[in-house]
């Protein structure tokens, strides 16, 4: 796909937007001291809580948005998304209370529109063999964000504790000028579907999109990856210090360099492979390369081979882009919208639930039983790959 005006404008969008998501981390600790945390603990929980409800309020919402988006058009959603967090920047800035905050989360996960939109309007204006692609530079920019903004934000941070939330009010409103003044709509008014009741209840469209034809086993394959894959940023930490006793640096290293290699990979290496092995041999290699990295690092013992299976691992994340590819795919322009907003929440729900399994998992094999293997939810996230095996095969017709 060509990097035209409009499409480098979305990825400029996704850019800022990712270093806004990830400006923020680095201060969380001192955040929940300054709004009334006791002790680390009962800040971890709250940090926590936050997360969840983001997560809860994506999948609440992302259907919905998704929605408006084909009946409105992307432009105007996409405004009055960039609008809300740039709001929402400004509450969690002046938030005096852990309450403030976590309604700051809420108005955020409500205004997930920005993925969602961004990735309806590149399939708007991209051709269907274009769109794997075309969804992996998405993810790259938002992944290159998500690498910068815990640098800036850990930086800022030392003029004061809320810099970062400034910051990235101001990325927000930067990505409001490049939305109302360089981007066109992409959806035409005769390819929009109107909005009825039943697009306000999430859980009736997320049922509408398993029945249309062809949707269901790449909504269901989207899932389970998605479900399987957060072991890494639920687990990586902790597993680290577990098995190989890394400090907090060799943990924000080990994570930056995976960051880097998704970006290498979802920018480069997987536009090289579509055009010339095409969308589904690609996403077999993803597949492959996904069951390699989660055995190698559960069965892992020595911290060199991390290393060596690590830019394997990263060669998974081709996945995503292209099975979101194969669903845009299944569907007609009116349709793009809801589609996007119902992955967006599913993958919401995997962040949520995942979570809670694999960090039990963990526990179990590491303190309560009698068996120890720290590398058990790796294991268990592989085994999750293999039963998508024959749902990819049904892909390839």
């Amino acid at each position: 796909m060509k990097l035209n005006g409009p499409f480098l404008i979305i990825l400029a969008t996704i850019l800022i937007d990712g270093i806004g998501v990830g400006i923020v981390f680095p201060i969380m600790p001192d955040l929940m001291d300054r709004v009334g945390a006791t002790n680390t603990a009962e800040g971890a929980l709250w940090g926590g809580i936050m997360m969840s409800a983001y997560a809860a309020t994506m999948f609440l919402f992302g259907p919905i948005v998704g929605s408006l988006s084909d009946a409105f058009g992307r432009r105007p959603i996409l405004i009055a998304a960039l609008v809300t967090l740039a709001i929402d920047y400004v509450i969690m800035a002046l938030a005096g209370s852990l309450w403030v905050l976590l309604i700051g989360r809420v108005v955020a996960g409500m205004a997930g529109a920005t993925y969602i939109t961004a990735t309806a309007y590149i399939a708007d204006i991209a051709k269907p063999d274009e769109r794997g692609a075309a969804f992996g530079m998405i993810g790259a920019a938002f992944g290159l964000g998500f690498v910068l903004g815990p640098a800036i934000g850990g930086l800022s941070s030392g003029w004061h504790i809320v810099a970062p939330f400034w910051i990235a009010s101001g990325l927000a409103a930067v990505n409001v000028a490049f939305a109302l003044f360089l981007l066109p709509e992409s959806l035409k008014p005769e390819r929009r579907r109107p909005f009825g009741r039943r697009d306000i209840n999430p859980f009736s469209t997320i049922a509408r999109a398993f029945v249309i034809p062809g949707l269901a086993i790449p909504l269901v394959c989207i899932f389970v990856f998605e479900f399987a894959n957060m072991v890494y940023p639920t687990l990586w930490a902790f597993w680290g210090r577990e098995v190989f006793g890394w400090d907090g640096f060799r943990i924000g290293l080990s994570l930056s360099a995976y960051g880097i290699l998704i970006t290498v990979v979802q920018a480069g290496i997987l536009p090289q492979l579509t055009k010339r092995f095409g969308d589904y041999r690609t996403l077999i290699v993803a597949m492959i390369a996904a069951l390699i990295g989660l055995v190698g690092f559960a069965w892992t013992t020595v911290a060199w081979v991390v290393a060596i299976v690590l830019p394997i691992a990263a060669l998974s994340d081709m996945a995503p882009p292209l099975m979101t590819a194969y669903a845009a795919n299944r569907v007609g322009e009116d349709q793009q919208g809801v589609v996007q907003g119902v992955i967006a929440s599913l993958a919401s729900v995997a962040a949520v639930i995942a979570p809670l399994v694999l960090t039990g998992v963990f526990e179990r094999f590491v303190n309560d039983s009698g068996i120890y293997f720290a590398g058990a939810p790796f294991l268990l996230a592989a085994g999750l790959m293999l039963l998508l095996v024959p749902l990819v095969l049904r892909m390839r017709s």
